[in-house]
């Protein structure tokens, strides 16, 4: 394997483009059940009573949680695009901790909602 693959950063660009790929395969799916509204409130019934199984459940915390470390992970890119950082190793590292920190404690608070 080549020595920047183990590397912390690339790590972090890897979780940060499978969670937008996984994202985008997500979202027609949602916006599909969401149109379900327009059909009246009991097809939205149905949608909601589909919502409340477990299994449904544990994605929706999975799509929270990759929603986050998109986000956060994202910020990252963006932080280390349009700032300057004296040294190039501190540049790349640097954000990986805080991220990872906020990608947890958003999913932490969204299954503590949830249960």
């Amino acid at each position: 394997m080549h020595p920047l693959r183990s590397h912390k950063s690339y790590l972090a660009s890897i979780g940060h483009r499978v969670s937008g790929v996984a994202l985008a395969v997500f979202l027609p799916f949602h916006f599909l059940l969401l149109s379900t509204a327009i059909n009246g409130a009991d097809a939205m019934d149905e949608y909601l009573t589909l919502a409340e199984m477990l299994p449904v459940k544990i994605a929706e915390w999975g799509l929270v949680t990759l929603l986050a470390a998109h986000l956060f992970f994202g910020i990252r890119v963006l932080l280390l695009e349009f700032t300057h950082w004296p040294r190039r190793i501190n540049r790349y590292a640097a954000w990986i901790v805080p991220c990872t920190i906020a990608t947890i404690l958003i999913a932490t608070l969204f299954i503590i909602r949830v249960y």
